[in-house]
């Protein structure tokens, strides 16, 4: 059995001379290393600490500062202008002389070299600021750039020109700004005219004039107060109501999946596989600690927040009767693995060195090898994390707060992140439609008890070396963990690659002890709570009904020649495909980011929209000219374009709505206009997956190197949940999923409706594959 060779540092008996220790020399050495190899993580976040907080300064340019001002007075100029012989006078004497009147002068210089130094950061610190708080770069065509944005632009380059560490531009990000409540309630009223009729806008109309003059302005009051408080006046409402106080399950209500290359296949050896996508996820994770990523940038100079990425690895969505809470560790040295029922511990380094992916490969080739059946309770027990989450904070707190139960919880809950050996294939045949759908609900639910949903993600291996990610999303939104899986599949394929037979490259350390069985004691009581919680998730995984497909005809590039923006083209699409399979028009919500502020994360763009109803009346009825079709469907396209560039920039609607209400329910106000549209269903929910963050190959040398993107669950009990991927110029990714408990949606039949909507606004610009 594999617990049987659990390391010890110590074993000792009791004879008749006394008590005899008989000490392990290999296990204290390995106590040693890892004691050394923390000791190291933390001079390295030290350093990293001090170096970004005198970003964009440095040990070098302080030197420069001081070496000028010694050498200015070797010179007889004073360029203090009589600022260091001001400090050489109270320089304090109690405590003794500092030697000679030229050591009082030098350290006077060191002192005020210092002050100027830190000045000079703190103004460019404040500069950038101010600089990253302009926007209008946003607002204006390519072909129209202003003077005032080309001088701002070459005064961003500059300052952000020296090579940054993943957080060094953190504190020059400005904060959210908190929107005016007329300008919200104008673009509320705006948003909803077309989904409302005369009788019922009119009833919002005056329920939204009623709280803009009487409740609005006190709520505004303490929100504003918030905004100069906190960091960002949304993010910590926002991860706490919206997602850690859910009490309903996160499997498929709130996880999402991401899925693996989809047109090539770097090998079929399932624990191969894994060696390598492990050790370049750890490789990433170092590279985290270090701050040795670069941060994210728009347009190549504008930073993006990182403040995400720092909850990626060692995190656990701990289960709360009222609130769940977020566990994160600084440091995990194992991964929790999931094969058969069975739960199993794998070190992830030899001392104080990361284990090489053909070690890892041997370490889960001994799992897959196995053959120790499950303890009582053990195979479904993480269907207790996908059903309800009140019902698991009661079972964790009953079942696993002591003995080996907890232990064991608490191996997987420390992990770096968990692990699910898959027994089933899984794949993308173009020839088989059908097959991409298995794939992604293999990915969002798996048989409901194979994936740990409060990790901050599972690694899920398929039995043919496919693979993917489940992600929980309280800790961060899809682009974050989308930088991970572009880097791993990137290094995995163009780095660490396999050998001829499909293996690790290199030979494995046969010495190395092999992982380790968790051990579990579970009553039967227990067992019924996990039962249970186990139907819960199955009936909502039964529930859902995903459609997945690549669509070929094109990709961004001859959507280029509409003149339009493909977010823009596919989200008009959207709405025309909607009306085809509902007869109606819905609220519709697209994700976008609002990174470009200190700790943002998202905000909603309301893609329904007057201009874009009416292009889709339009082309409904047939009777309209090409050219008035084409006149009204860039109406649509420059109007989402706009609402999408005031979302991320601090200018939507639906986070002021909600952080308004939330201080409502914290003063005991209750306002009707609150309360309808924070109850208003998402009937479409929609979300473009962000590609190509991290540079690591030429994607025009390598076409088929894509991932086919991710997706979630519906939203809405009777409406649609869609994302998309534009992978590259040629070609589309959609992920399109309902509950097939609803008579009103059909996940297939919108699908159809999606393909054929692109075909014919496609069709309306005269544009095909033959164009390019």
């Amino acid at each position: 059995m594999a617990e049987a060779h659990q390391a010890v540092a110590f074993q000792f008996t009791v004879t008749p001379d006394g008590v005899d220790f008989r000490l392990s020399r290999e296990a204290l050495r390995h106590i040693y290393l890892s004691g050394i190899n923390s000791w190291k993580k933390r001079l390295i976040r030290i350093k990293n600490g001090i170096l970004r907080g005198v970003y964009p300064g440095s040990p070098t340019s302080w030197l420069v500062v001081v070496m000028a001002t010694v050498g200015s007075n070797y010179c007889k100029v004073d360029i203090s202008m009589g600022l260091v012989h001001c400090i050489q006078r109270c320089l304090p004497t109690r405590y003794g002389s500092y030697g000679t009147p030229q050591t009082e002068t030098l350290l006077s210089m060191v002192i005020f070299s210092t002050g100027v130094w830190a000045t000079g950061i703190f103004l460019f610190r404040q500069t950038l600021k101010l600089l990253l708080s302009y926007h209008g770069w946003m607002f204006e065509m390519h072909s129209k750039t202003s003077h005032a944005t080309k001088i701002w632009a070459i005064c961003v380059r500059l300052l952000s020109s020296r090579r940054p560490m993943l957080y060094s531009f953190q504190t020059s990000l400005p904060k959210l700004p908190v929107p005016s409540v007329p300008a919200t309630i104008h673009r509320y009223l705006d948003s909803v005219r077309p989904l409302l009729d005369d009788e019922a806008y009119f009833r919002m109309e005056s329920l939204a004039k009623e709280f803009q003059d009487k409740i609005a302005p006190r709520l505004q009051k303490y929100l504003v107060l918030k905004s100069w408080w906190a960091t960002n006046y949304v993010s910590d409402w926002w991860e706490e109501y919206v997602y850690l106080r859910g009490r309903s399950p996160i499997m498929v209500d709130s996880n999402y999946y991401a899925m693996d290359f989809v047109l090539i296949k770097n090998t079929s050896q399932q624990a191969a596989r894994l060696g390598n996508t492990v050790h370049a996820m750890i490789m990433y994770r170092r590279k985290l600690d270090r701050e040795e990523i670069k941060p994210v940038m728009a347009l190549g100079m504008v930073p993006m927040c990182s403040y995400q990425m720092e909850r990626m690895f060692n995190t656990t969505r701990i289960p709360g009767k009222e609130t769940d809470l977020l566990q994160h560790l600084s440091e995990s040295r194992h991964v929790a693995v999931y094969h058969k029922g069975r739960f199993f511990k794998v070190w992830l380094y030899e001392g104080s060195c990361l284990l090489k992916p053909r070690d890892l490969e041997m370490q889960f080739q001994r799992i897959l090898d196995d053959t120790s059946p499950p303890q009582p309770g053990e195979e479904k027990l993480a269907a207790l994390t996908a059903g309800g989450r009140v019902e698991w904070a009661e079972a964790r707190q009953k079942f696993f707060s002591s003995g080996k139960n907890k232990m064991s919880l608490d191996t997987i809950e420390r992990a770096a992140f968990f692990v699910a050996l898959d027994e089933d294939s899984h794949c993308y045949n173009p020839d088989d439609e059908a097959s991409l759908s298995l794939y992604g609900k293999s990915l969002l639910h798996g048989n409901c008890y194979n994936r740990w949903f409060d990790k901050s993600f599972t690694l899920i291996s398929c039995k043919n070396g496919q693979l993917g990610l489940n992600t929980e999303h309280s800790w961060a939104d899809a682009p974050i963990i989308g930088h991970l899986w572009e880097f791993v599949l990137a290094t995995d394929t163009f780095h660490l690659g396999y050998t001829e037979t499909g293996h690790c490259v290199g030979e494995p350390n046969t010495k190395l002890p092999p992982p380790q069985r968790m051990q579990w004691d579970i009553p039967e009581q227990c067992q019924t709570a996990i039962e249970n919680s186990y139907q819960v998730a199955k009936a909502l995984a039964d529930d859902v009904e995903l459609y997945c497909f690549q669509f070929l005809p094109f990709g961004k590039g001859l959507i280029k020649k509409c003149r339009t923006s493909p977010d823009a083209f596919v989200q008009i699409a959207l709405q025309l495909a909607h009306f085809r399979d509902k007869g109606k028009f819905c609220l519709t919500y697209e994700a976008s980011m609002t990174r470009m502020f200190r700790e943002g994360r998202t905000e909603t763009v309301r893609s329904c929209t007057s201009e874009s109803t009416a292009f889709v009346r339009a082309m409904m009825t047939g009777s309209h000219k090409e050219q008035d079709l084409q006149d009204l469907f860039r109406k649509a396209s420059e109007k989402h374009q706009n609402m999408y560039r005031l979302a991320m920039t601090g200018a939507g609607i639906d986070r002021h709505l909600f952080c308004l209400y939330i201080v409502s329910k914290y003063l005991g106000v209750r306002s009707p206009f609150l309360d309808e549209v924070l109850s208003e269903p998402w009937s479409l929910s929609t979300s473009q997956i962000p590609q190509f963050q991290i540079c690591m190959f030429d994607p025009k040398q390598y076409p088929n190197h894509l991932g086919a993107g991710g997706g979630f669950g519906p939203v809405a009990d009777h409406g649609y949940g869609v994302s998309y991927m534009i992978a590259g110029e040629n070609t589309m990714f959609f992920h399109v999923s309902s509950k097939l408990s609803s008579s009103e949606t059909n996940a297939l039949r919108f699908g159809n409706h999606i393909r054929q909507a692109l075909l014919d606004i496609a069709d309306l610009f005269k544009i095909s594959k033959t164009d390019s």
